[in-house]
């Protein structure tokens, strides 16, 4: 008892708090110091170093590295402001966010990897170069998450032989999995958020086309010049055994319960049940949001069930992936619960320094402060309730935003979808796709490794729609 009380001092001082941080049963960003960030700060290191400097321990203890810091958080919650605050928290975080996003996750790795395109593709830099064009659109139609999970595969047996490969699938994460979801609210999760808060799916169309535009076209010729590069070095080196053929695609049918998910994606979003079904705690869940995750749940199951083994078998697919994603994102979720409330805080919360430099001295929107600190933020955080936070804090009125502070919504938007690409973390699939490659024997770069791509090739692209959009 006298250890616990201890541990129980120790973190009071260091995640100091007043006895009135929680209104409701949650956490008041306002009260809080930016101490309470450490535990996600801590998660963040540990995914980004590990790997590096003790690769085989991440291996093996990912899992445990990851619940140590979730742990440190609760407890120190639980010290601080108690049982019933963190135990809302934790629920709230858990059903209305970590599941639903878990089971999107699951549904789309299911189904599209119960899809084959059999042909021997060639990773030359034209196919290449299609690939991800393909993608980079389809993107917009079908989530991000389901344009990487359906094209990853090919794009692997496609570049698999080749010595120099690792930049196809740093592009595959820049296009397909960020940039490329930019054109519908179901191409991003901030996107539908703001789907969901009143921005018309029309206008998420034709203002995010010029800058999704511009982005995509730079970066697919920058690819192709920089693919062509590495297939003139290694040429000599190619196969003789690859030979095309006619493609075809296997499991077809796994494309109907692709656009289940998507339907059932964007019915949530537009059905208002007014019903939820009460969790404990003070904590509800919409019907639409129950049934949304039962109908992707169902869609996953048949599609395991429904689709021939051997596809999978040649498509290699394993479960590691999203099991590595599972754990690690359940740490980020917990740990980010603070730092949330901070941000939601707004002006009222220790980071109202950083806030206050998206209004200019004479009180409008600086759009191009709000691209770059949206971004920023996007590439650590989630990049959905960052979005949403910068929605609340331009003013939150969709019709106003759409008129009058068009910029400033256009702002929003792009930065929270594009920046994304800006590490391993910033958007759900980019981890999942260097997961998948691990697991097939690509060579990923690490966690810093990826941000000097990313950062040497999207910082300055950023830069330049900045200068043509964000003036």
């Amino acid at each position: 008892m006298h250890r616990v009380a201890a541990i129980g001092t120790m973190l009071t001082m260091v995640f100091p708090a007043t006895a009135t941080a929680s209104e409701g049963a949650h956490l008041v960003g306002s009260q809080l110091s930016l101490v309470w960030g450490l535990p996600f700060a801590g998660t963040l290191l540990s995914i980004a170093l590990f790997p590096l400097v003790a690769p085989h321990f991440w291996e093996h203890h990912f899992g445990k590295i990851t619940a140590f810091w979730a742990a440190t958080l609760l407890l120190a919650c639980a010290t601080s402001f108690g049982l019933w605050v963190t135990a809302t928290e934790v629920l709230h975080a858990a059903a209305l966010e970590y599941f639903p996003f878990i089971i999107l996750l699951f549904s789309l790795f299911v189904v599209a990897g119960g899809i084959r395109l059999v042909g021997n593709l060639i990773g030359n830099p034209a196919t290449n170069t299609t690939l991800l064009g393909v993608g980079t659109v389809a993107a917009s139609l079908v989530g991000t998450t389901g344009a990487a999970m359906l094209l990853i595969r090919p794009l692997i047996r496609a570049n698999e032989d080749r010595p120099h490969n690792q930049h196809v699938f740093i592009f595959f994460i820049f296009l397909v999995a960020n940039i490329g979801g930019s054109l519908t609210p179901l191409g991003d999760p901030p996107l539908f958020l703001g789907f969901l808060k009143g921005v018309d799916f029309l206008w998420t169309v034709t203002a995010m086309f010029p800058p999704m535009v511009v982005a995509s076209t730079m970066l697919l010729a920058l690819f192709y010049c920089i693919d062509r590069h590495y297939w003139r070095k290694a040429e000599a080196k190619w196969p003789t055994s690859h030979v095309p053929r006619q493609l075809r695609i296997e499991g077809l049918h796994n494309i109907a319960y692709l656009a289940g998910i998507m339907g059932a994606v964007l019915l949530s979003g537009v059905w208002k049940s007014n019903v939820e079904v009460p969790l404990g705690l003070g904590v509800a869940l919409p019907l639409e949001g129950l049934v949304r995750d039962l109908v992707l749940l169902a869609l996953g199951y048949l599609s395991w069930h429904t689709t021939s083994r051997s596809i999978r078998v040649e498509n290699a697919f394993a479960w590691t992936p999203i099991q590595e994603v599972a754990f690690l994102f359940a740490g980020i979720f917990i740990t980010i619960i603070p730092v949330l409330a901070i941000l939601r805080a707004g002006k009222d919360g220790p980071l109202a320094p950083l806030l206050t430099l998206v209004t200019t001295t004479d009180g409008r929107p600086n759009e191009a402060a709000y691209f770059w600190l949206v971004g920023a933020l996007s590439s650590f955080l989630d990049n959905a309730p960052t979005y949403l936070v910068f929605f609340n804090l331009a003013g939150g009125d969709a019709p106003q935003l759409m008129g009058p502070l068009f910029n400033t919504l256009l702002a929003i938007s792009s930065g929270s979808v594009f920046m994304g690409a800006n590490t391993y973390i910033g958007n759900a699939p980019n981890f999942m796709i260097k997961s998948i490659c691990e697991e097939r024997g690509i060579r990923m770069p690490s966690f810093f490794g990826y941000m000097r791509w990313s950062g040497g090739i999207l910082l300055p692209l950023f830069v330049v729609i900045t200068l043509v959009f964000f003036r």
